[in-house]
């Protein structure tokens, strides 16, 4: 196809002086409809941008309230088609056939798109007042769907022609600290709606740490905060989740990030050779730590049905110290009777990393930690299968990306140097802003500002912009929301195309404000 660039529609499907909003791009195509009183048709303005926009002649499309109908063709796209014939004040037709005014919904084989982007790829058409909305699966489907509430939103019009839409990045991640500061389950839920909106399909939730631990538990309740999620609420935000394709990707931290969990079970706290308890640390030369890990871990395999658990590993104070061997003699002694003479410390937290793993996968989990939870060295290394929480160079065990990436690992990006929105800005944490992410992070740019090698892309799955409470009061709820709101959309913009935006960055903040 040969790709012109376009620009943004006019309200009645016509053209505008205006620049082609994000990377979408127009090719033009003969007229079929109904002839020379209609411009060529420009690609819709929406966030993310799509992919591929083929131009048309005609009168485009705008939902007709309470006359027009969304239809399948198949019926297990009656929930996408449900959703959407409520946003637009339409009716829900059923498995019927699309008439003048209507939305069609349906499933393919892939075979017309080319299966580029698998089952998020979809194909959008509009064309003789009508819209079809066609993909390889649902959550396709359900992007589609996405793209055509945006294009109609606040009297838009729908432009004529074909959207061939796809994202760059199969992960496309917004995580929540709920374990320092506790967030209610509506703010929670109404992010689940904008992530939706935005072609999000992970939210991670870290509800365990130092200062609580924010979900009911039937194995261990006395761990639980008193402000907390129940488990029936938990099910509601993961029902909620899985009607917009997003999958709730748990945390649990360990074996550091624990102390809701040691300050009931003081026998578990890592001491040092002094006797001085090391903050936040469970003792992992003890079976009883790996056992009440392990049953949180089991008992919330059914809560969290998605495919992946975050099981942590970062920050293991004991091996920041300068001699771990002389400093924890326990866990010299343990790391030696498990792995030989020549065992230490670091072979042991890399072996409860492993257990870890082993925990969560019979359920059928893929595990996740964060990149200093990965040591080089010593007599046992990370299971090949855990994914690299990739989020900093600063800490202990921290290596370079390219190490990960060399050995064939794969990687998510949380880069705290553009996707960390860190309460309170302790450190040398800043809020970080929409615009630098919008202009000069992508998803190869996985540690400082320096990007890997284009080799390692494929490898890469993605990106996550995450939230901590390290300060718990210095925001709102409110205020942590709208902080958000212009750094989510440039994160969503980067993973989904990987071209420069041909928006400049006032012109995509003025489009995100529209699009409200």
């Amino acid at each position: 196809m040969v790709l012109a660039v376009g620009f943004w529609p006019g309200g009645d499907g016509g053209g505008s002086d205006r620049a082609a909003p994000s990377g979408g791009r127009s090719a033009a195509a003969p007229s079929t409809s109904p002839g020379k009183s209609y411009a060529l048709s420009k690609a819709p303005a929406t966030i993310p941008s799509v992919r591929e926009h083929t131009a048309a002649r005609g009168p485009g499309w705008r939902p007709d309230e309470g006359e027009g109908r969304v239809v399948v063709g198949d019926g297990a796209l009656a929930d996408e088609a449900k959703l959407l014939a409520d946003e637009l004040k339409l009716k829900y037709g059923g498995d019927s056939d699309p008439r003048k005014g209507d939305v069609q919904l349906t499933l393919d084989d892939g075979e017309k798109s080319g299966k580029k982007g698998g089952d998020e790829s979809y194909t959008l058409t509009v064309k003789g007042e009508q819209v079809r909305i066609s993909a390889p699966a649902e959550a396709g489907v359900f992007y589609g769907t996405r793209t055509l509430k945006q294009a109609v939103s606040h009297g838009r019009t729908a432009p004529e022609g074909v959207v061939r839409d796809r994202p760059a990045k199969p992960q496309r991640g917004f995580m929540i600290d709920v374990a320092r500061k506790h967030f209610d389950l509506k703010w929670l839920e109404d992010r689940v709606r904008d992530l939706g909106d935005l072609k999000y399909n992970q939210l991670g939730l870290h509800f365990s740490d130092d200062q609580a631990f924010r979900i009911e538990s039937d194995s261990h309740p006395e761990i639980v905060a008193s402000d907390h999620l129940t488990k029936d609420q938990v099910r509601g935000l993961v029902k909620l989740a899985a009607s917009r394709h997003i999958t709730v990707v748990p945390e649990i931290d360990s074996p550091g990030h624990l102390g809701a969990v040691t300050r009931q079970h003081p026998s578990l706290q890592l001491r040092n050779a002094r006797g001085a308890v090391t903050r936040g640390a469970v003792d992992i030369s003890k079976p009883e730590a790996a056992k009440i890990v392990d049953d949180l871990l089991k008992e919330y395999a059914e809560l969290f049905p998605g495919a992946y658990w975050h099981i942590g590993a970062d920050e293991y104070l004991a091996l920041t110290a300068k001699d771990p061997e002389a400093s924890y003699p326990q866990l010299a002694a343990a790391a030696r009777e498990r792995y030989g003479a020549g065992g230490r410390v670091q072979d042991l937290a890399t072996g409860w990393l492993n257990d870890r793993a082993d925990t969560v996968r019979p359920s059928g989990k893929k595990p996740r930690a964060w990149n200093d939870g990965f040591f080089r060295g010593g007599s046992t290394q990370a299971a090949d299968d855990i994914e690299v929480a990739y989020w900093t160079g600063k800490e202990i065990g921290a290596r370079e990306p390219d190490e990960y990436l060399k050995a064939g690992r794969k990687l998510v990006n949380y880069n705290d140097e553009y996707l960390y929105y860190v309460l309170g800005q302790p450190q040398t944490f800043r809020y970080p802003t929409g615009q630098r992410i919008y202009e000069s992070w992508t998803p190869l740019v996985v540690r400082g500002t320096k990007p890997v090698s284009e080799r390692y892309d494929d490898q890469i799955l993605g990106g996550t912009f995450a939230v901590w409470g390290d300060l718990a009061d210095a925001q709102t709820q409110e205020q942590v929301a709208s902080g958000i709101r212009m750094p989510l959309r440039a994160t969503v913009q980067k993973l989904w195309d990987p071209r420069k935006p041909a928006l400049a960055w006032n012109d995509f903040v003025k489009l995100a404000d529209e699009l409200r």
